[in-house]
């Protein structure tokens, strides 16, 4: 299962809704109005030098507190898909370290995706001759949500249909037919939650990304889902990333066949523009292009362009695209 990436991506977009799932007491004691900052460069510097075990993604995110006693903190979250041996004494070397270079109060959060019911690391000690040093986290095994009712969640917390989807791909493995059934499910009940495009956007990306089907079955849950959509459910194109897929090929190759006669180049360039444009409105709305049309026209520079399509679609929300847009200017 690919799982690194997925996770990465979905704990980005969805840091808060994660928290407010797995850890609810942490949740509410910060203050997302003052925003929160991932560190993960800062992170890699951190932990460059020691042993890593197959773990999925380890972030550092600064959060701000709501009672005031500390301006900001530190989370450490570790996702991790098998056992490691000494997957506890790693995460009480990655909390020291961070604590050692910022002094702030450095708090570890682990989320095991294994199968292992008796697998739960959680504690590292030491202790001799007196001394004791003794270092507990809060663990959370998502195996233990297995009869959770997630449905019941959904339009409190959408990261409980990340968690189910996860769930669903473990238990449907090696069986298409319901793999295929629960992922149609979870993707027609995106349009239910009232969500905004981009959260129904990350979570479209990771259910798609998990839930693997044969090329035949894609194709026909591509089919079906559009017959199915409503016309008024116009925040998103149901399948959307093959249509971003799909829509970016096809802007490249018409703007290509319109500027044939003008010349190669010109082709290319009109295919690039098309490409962009359709990337903005599938991602964004058909309304987003009155803000960056024009501008977009007016750039003739292949590798600009490039760059700029690129930009698009990394681009996680609209306000990221503006500041992307803005570097490349």
């Amino acid at each position: 299962m690919r799982a690194d990436h997925i996770w990465k991506d979905i704990l980005e977009k969805l840091f808060a809704e994660f928290l407010q799932f797995f850890f609810p007491d942490i949740y509410g004691d910060i203050d997302f109005g003052k925003g929160y900052q991932f560190l993960d460069k800062e992170f890699q510097q951190i932990t460059k030098d020691a042993k890593a075990g197959k773990r999925i993604v380890d972030k550092l995110v600064k959060v701000f507190l709501k009672d005031g006693k500390e301006q900001w903190i530190l989370i450490h979250i570790e996702i991790q898909g098998q056992k490691e041996k000494d997957f506890a004494r790693r995460m009480f070397i990655y909390n020291y370290r961070i604590f050692d270079k910022y002094q702030k109060d450095v708090i570890s959060l682990a989320l095991l995706t294994d199968s292992d019911n008796n697998y739960r690391p959680d504690v590292f000690e030491i202790k001799r001759w007196g001394f004791r040093l003794q270092y507990k986290f809060p663990l959370v095994k998502i195996i233990d949500y297995i009869n959770y009712d997630f449905e019941r969640e959904y339009k409190i917390n959408p990261f409980s249909m990340v968690t189910q989807a996860y769930l669903k791909t473990v238990e449907t493995e090696g069986d298409n037919q319901s793999r295929y059934k629960w992922r149609k499910r979870f993707i027609l009940s995106l349009y239910e939650l009232g969500l905004k495009r981009e959260t129904i956007y990350a979570i479209y990306q990771f259910i798609e990304w998990l839930m693997e089907l044969p090329e035949e079955l894609e194709e026909q849950l591509y089919q079906e889902i559009k017959e199915e959509e409503d016309e008024a459910m116009s925040l998103l194109t149901i399948a959307e990333k093959k249509g971003l897929e799909q829509g970016l090929q096809q802007g490249i190759q018409q703007g290509i066949q319109q500027g044939i006669q003008q010349g190669l180049q010109k082709g290319v360039i009109q295919g690039l523009q098309k490409a962009i444009q359709t990337a903005l409105e599938i991602k964004f709305g058909r309304d987003v292009l009155l803000l960056f049309d024009d501008e977009i026209k007016r750039i003739e520079s292949v590798d600009l362009l490039e760059k700029l399509l690129e930009e698009a679609k990394l681009a996680k929300t609209l306000d990221d695209f503006k500041e992307r847009f803005k570097r490349l200017q």
